[in-house]
């Protein structure tokens, strides 16, 4: 922990994006737009950890889908079928 890190009395809460990203904010000012309360306040520390336990796809929702869509389509082509059974 740094120096900085242990004079910050600052209240923090976890925030989380529509691509399912998280930040900490000062929960005393207004959650920027893009953003929402993920339901965790506390100190920097607290919510850092919670952050490291909750986000353990650091990969954006966006690419996540993506990916998912070309190995379904991958998994088709290589099968000659599609996955509806026609």
């Amino acid at each position: 922990m740094t120096w900085e890190d242990q004079q910050d009395n600052t209240i923090y809460k976890v925030v989380v994006n529509h691509d399912e990203q998280y930040s900490i904010w000062p929960a005393d000012r207004t959650i920027p737009l893009g953003w929402s309360d993920a339901g965790k306040e506390g100190t920097k520390q607290e919510c850092l950890a919670y952050i490291e336990e909750v986000w353990t796809d650091l990969r954006p929702l966006s690419l996540r889908q993506k990916m998912e869509e070309s190995e379904r389509l991958l998994r088709e082509s290589e099968s000659g079928g599609s996955s509806d059974g026609t």
